[in-house]
């Protein structure tokens, strides 16, 4: 479905994914709450107030990721736009775009990028977001794509020129291997040669560190983890108490990703009207929302080049903690 919103700063063209949210989100819960152990997909807790929560989270002093992208950003945005004068910027998992104001910033002294795609789960973010954009650019058009950047790539607009294809915020550490070899994959298939790919990684470290980025001294992160049970609360007619349940973080040295988790207090029975469920929480059972892996560079470039792209350029923050990666498709195997 396709719809034009007009605002007094220019038009802001919205695409939404023509899909059953609801649906989706009944199937995801129902999956997720019979499993074992229990689970829920990060994509839900992105509403208004989820949205709102992660911003503040993004200023928090624990939450290095922000800050250093955003250095990243500062001192290597003209060198991209330098080395991909993109006509078309597309940005997955926006939120409020707002690091990427400094690519686009850099992107229009170029004097080419005409058309700007934003893409996110949430629909008011991404409306007031592109809202903003198309007042700071007016000169751009602007497309808002409310999807999930797993399953709606296909609801992206036809190339509009050479495309710079941003996925910032470490967003790829909330798939699991899989998850990232399919979407790299996907990705690669819709860039041609002259596109490329902005990805932003979290990179592994002490892990003190990395698990105070998610257990953070004002709670706010615990308020965020809890929101997705009042989200539940609300969509699907359940009953969770979130004082009931305790915000934890932890980092899988195995894995070598962060777990964000729900610790049950106490024994507790939740029903889903919705879904015609009622769940057991014993003591002590935790339930994972969330996992954030962190990357070392050769696993990183192993998957892209596993997926078809091939690693240009890799870009840290000072000290080391972030990186902010360009990658390009490899020409097929014969050609050339």
């Amino acid at each position: 479905m396709i719809t034009d919103r007009g605002g007094s700063s220019g038009r802001v063209k919205l695409i939404r994914a023509d899909v059953d949210f609801e649906r989706q989100l009944y199937l995801d819960a129902l999956r997720g709450l019979t499993s074992r152990p229990k689970e829920l997909s990060p994509k839900w807790f992105y509403d208004e107030r989820g949205s709102a929560l992660f911003e503040a989270i993004t200023r928090l002093p624990e939450y290095y990721l922000t800050s250093c992208e955003r250095e990243i950003l500062l001192q290597r945005s003209g060198e991209i736009a330098e080395l991909v004068p993109a006509e078309m910027l597309i940005e997955l998992g926006s939120g409020t775009s707002e690091k990427t104001r400094l690519l686009l910033r850099a992107l229009s002294d170029t004097s080419r990028l005409r058309h700007f795609v934003a893409f996110d789960v949430d629909e008011a973010t991404l409306h007031s977001s592109a809202q903003l954009v198309a007042s700071l650019y007016p000169q751009l058009l602007i497309t808002a794509v409310a999807g999930d950047f797993e399953r709606d790539l296909g609801l992206l607009p036809p190339t509009d020129g050479r495309q710079l294809i941003a996925f910032l915020g470490s967003t790829i550490g909330n798939l699991k291997p899989p998850q990232r070899a399919r979407f790299f994959s996907e990705l690669a298939s819709r860039m041609s040669a002259a596109d490329a790919l902005l990805l932003g990684s979290d990179l592994v470290k002490d892990v003190g560190r990395l698990e105070a980025a998610y257990n953070d001294s004002q709670g706010v992160t615990a308020e965020f983890n809890r929101n997705i049970l009042l989200f539940l609360n609300r969509r699907l007619g359940a009953n969770f108490v979130p004082s009931k349940f305790e915000h934890r973080a932890q980092f899988d040295q195995r894995a070598e990703w962060i777990e964000m988790l729900l610790r049950s207090t106490g024994s507790q029975r939740v029903q889903l009207p919705k879904l015609k469920l009622e769940i057991q929480f014993e003591a002590g059972e935790e339930m994972r929302t969330e996992i954030s892996a962190k990357f070392r560079r050769e696993l990183l470039q192993r998957e892209l080049q596993d997926a078809g792209l091939r690693l240009v350029r890799w870009w840290t923050d000072a000290r080391g903690d972030y990186a902010l990666s360009l990658s390009v498709r490899e020409p097929a195997r014969g050609s050339g």
